[in-house]
Formats: C-alpha cells, structure tokens, sequence
C-alpha cells in the first residue's frame, strides 16, 4: 500500500524578483503543489509576468487578509525596503517561520518588526536562477530542528548549502559568495577581451574563458585535493601558467583581491546598520 504525499508547505513570497523567481522554479520543479504558494508583488508589471510564469500561484498587489496562513515566509526584499514591508506584512502572516534573503538586514531586526524569534537568514547567490547556487544560512535560537530542515527542503531546490555558527559570519558570506558570480563575470569580461587583443575573435575568447571556469571549478569540486595542490600541478617553472602567476604576484593581484572582499564585507555591515533601524 503506498503512503499517501504529505501536502506541500503553505510558502509566501514577500517580493517576486529574481531570487523569489528561483526559489519558485525550484520548488515547483520538485512538485510543490502550485495552490500552496502565494506572492506579494506590488509592482503591477512583475505580477504579470509572474502570473504567466508560474499558473495557479496566488498574486496579490499588497499583503492584507486574502492571505492565507502560512508555513513559510521568504522575503525577497530588497534591504531598504524591508521595514515597511515587514510592518505592513507582519500582522497577517501568523506565527509562520521567516526566511530572509535579504543583505544585511540582521535577524535583530526581523524578530523587532515581526514579533518572532523563528528567523532563519539566508545569502544566496545569482546562480541559483539556473539551480546551480551556493547560499550561507543562519538561524536564531527560536527556529527548530524542523524549522531548519524545512529552509534546507527549500533552498536545496536553487542548488547547496551551508550553515554558519554566528549570524556575523553572513557578512562574510555575501562577500564571498554572495557577490562572488560578479567577481567571476569581471575575470571573464578581462580574458574576453585580452584574447580579442591577443587576436582571437571576441565570442571565441569567451567560449574559451567561460569553458575554462567551468572546467576548472568541476574539477576542484570533485578533486580531494586543495586548490593550491591542482594550481601547482598546472604551472611548471619557467612555463607560460607560471609566467602568468607570477605577473599576477607581481602586480599583487591576490592582495587586492583581499581587500575587495573585505570591502563587500563591510558594506553588508553598513546595510543592517542603515536600513536595520
């Protein structure tokens, strides 16, 4: 006798960007029952778009009492505009769990405008639109084990994760991977188009460079060993990889690097404080 599915989760989108677009995609793409979902979207053109994307998904212009209670709260907001939304929202969700995707914005500030404790934050990264993302969680004591398990049911649909001990080390995160697909489409741009002055063609040199990043990630995916080791069997001493490098050291490219970095870094700090009051 086969054991009946459980019901899908009642999901609510609060925003239907990109990031909720995925998250959707996702979840419809494992058998989310489209009924159990529902978006607020105040922009009417995106509502549009929405509705033709994903038919039998709920659309509403403004939160208020159409909503159904919910499982499940994603905000997909963008940091400056989370407040009134959280405000304007929180009253007609419940005692749901809050998952957000939002930078910066601390779970502090959550629990102060939606009354909860039961947050889980989440970096997620533009990758996940092709389910192939890696996105940091956080989650405040108030979320349970089953709290927890069901963000992972959720956010497994757009690709991996990992959680993080202190909800700090988010900042981290979003400098890493959370900005990190503009860092690989920078160094993409520059091989584009120092192969187009080496005297390739622009769209070969691109092939080239995009085939080699994705090449060379899969490999230190499955590989054992650490990139250092997979560097270094690439580059003999004296050859064109190690000419390479070593301009790279010499211009102190992987220093700057660094400081890029820890620049995103603080920049996620300064969102919370900004717009966390």
């Amino acid at each position: 006798m086969n054991t009946p599915a459980s019901p899908s989760p009642l999901i609510t989108f609060i925003g239907g960007g990109n990031m909720a677009s995925a998250v959707i995609g996702g979840l419809l793409r494992q058998g989310h029952a489209p009924s159990a979902l529902q978006i607020v979207e105040p922009w009417e053109e995106q509502r549009a778009r929405l509705a033709q994307q994903f038919p039998g998904v709920a659309l509403f212009g403004a939160a208020g009492a159409g909503l159904k209670p919910s499982d499940l709260v994603v905000w997909a907001v963008k940091p400056q505009t989370f407040k009134d939304a959280a405000l304007a929202a929180g009253p007609h969700l419940g005692g749901a769990l809050h998952l957000s995707v939002a930078a910066g914005i601390t779970s502090d500030s959550m629990a102060a405008w939606l009354g909860t404790q039961r947050i889980v934050r989440a970096m997620p990264n533009t990758p996940a639109l092709v389910g192939l993302g890696m996105t940091g969680l956080f989650a405040r004591d108030g979320a349970s084990a089953a709290d927890r398990a069901l963000v992972e049911r959720v956010v497994r649909t757009t690709g991996e994760l990992v959680w993080v001990a202190t909800e700090r080390d988010l900042d981290a995160v979003t400098a890493l991977s959370g900005s990190g697909p503009a860092y690989v489409f920078y160094f993409l741009e520059a091989m584009r188009d120092a192969g187009a002055r080496m005297g390739l063609p622009a769209d070969t040199a691109l092939q080239l460079a995009v085939g080699t990043f994705v090449g060379a990630a899969t490999l230190a995916q499955r590989s054992a060993e650490p990139p250092q080791v997979l560097r270094e069997r690439v580059t003999s001493k004296g050859g064109t990889t190690y000419a390479a490098l070593t301009a790279m050291e010499a211009a102190g490219m992987k220093a700057s690097f660094e400081t890029a970095l820890k620049a995103a870094q603080r920049r996620a700090e300064e969102l919370g404080q900004e717009f966390g009051r």
